[in-house]
Order: structure tokens, then sequence, then C-alpha cells
């Protein structure tokens, strides 16, 4: 089994091969092959036989493996295809780039413009929430309201009618 550089969602630059030069998104990874499926690379055709009456046989293009050797990590930072090193981050050994940037999401350095962005965002959807629980507790209230007086129709509608005899 190796140890891949490459995971699920990373963008990737195809270095060798008849599609070098091509730029894709990882589908899918193999860690005992050795390969991986990239969006748009290695095109390859299956034919796909029919196997009921009312299906048609057809050939399909879908993409085929490479090998993880023949591309290169794209970092998001800066752009350029990058080998990967590893740098330790709150205890855990983390993907990093050249250019100092972690290619691993969940451990993504904050810059203070970046942590000020999320606190006000997260102060708005507070101040949302808390909008929405009032806006629904007074519809409540309307809908409690509404039934009580449609209740007390239908009791008083009751009432003359049996004083009536109906």
């Amino acid at each position: 089994m190796k140890n891949l550089n490459v995971k699920t969602g990373d963008t990737v630059l195809v270095i060798t091969g008849k599609d070098a030069g091509k730029q894709g998104k990882v589908l899918s990874t193999s860690p005992k092959a050795g390969r991986i499926t990239v969006a748009g690379v290695n095109m390859i055709s299956k034919h796909q036989k029919a196997r009921k009456a009312q299906e048609k046989s057809s050939i399909v293009k879908k993409e085929g493996t490479i090998d993880v050797s023949n591309v290169m990590v794209v970092c998001p930072a800066c752009g350029k295809p990058t080998r990967i090193k590893h740098t330790i981050v709150d205890g855990k050994s983390v993907r990093a780039c050249k250019c100092g940037a972690t290619l691993d999401k969940k451990y993504v350095k904050e810059t203070k413009k970046t942590a000020k962005k999320t606190t006000e965002a997260k102060a708005e959807t507070a101040e949302k929430t808390t909008a929405k629980k009032t806006t629904a507790k007074k519809s409540a209230d309307k809908k409690v309201v509404a039934t009580a007086s449609a209740k007390d129709t239908k009791t008083t509608a009751v009432r003359k009618s049996a004083q009536r005899g109906v």
C-alpha cells in the first residue's frame, strides 16, 4: 500500500503522458494500486451491450485511471503545481505547499481579515435566527387566537341551534 499525497477533491496537473498539461479534479483514489481518476483526463471508450430489449447498445466515454506519480497537486493559494511537504499543525501531520499554505481544508490558517469576516458572519446569522424565532412565535400566537375565535363561533352556533330545537 502506497501513501498517496493526493486526496479526492484536489486539483492536480498531469505532468506526463498523452494528457500532459491538463488540470482536473481528483474523482477517486486507489492507494493499493497507486492510481487515481482525474476528471477529463485519460478518457476511454467503453462498449456497453444492451441488457434488455428496451435498451440500446452504446459506446460510453469515461475517465480511466492514471498513475499517481504522473500528477502534481496544484496549490489553491498560489495556483502553482507543487511537491507536497508535510508540516505539523495542532499535533497532526498536514499536507502543505512550498509557499506555506496548507492543502488540507480542516487546517487552513486564518488571517486577521478572514477571522473578522467569520466573526461578523456568525453574528449576522445569530441575529437572523433570533429574528426568525420571534416571527415564528408571533405567527403561532396569531394561529392560537384564530383557532380560539373559531371554536367560540362554533360553540355559539351550536347553542343557538339547540335553543331553536333544530
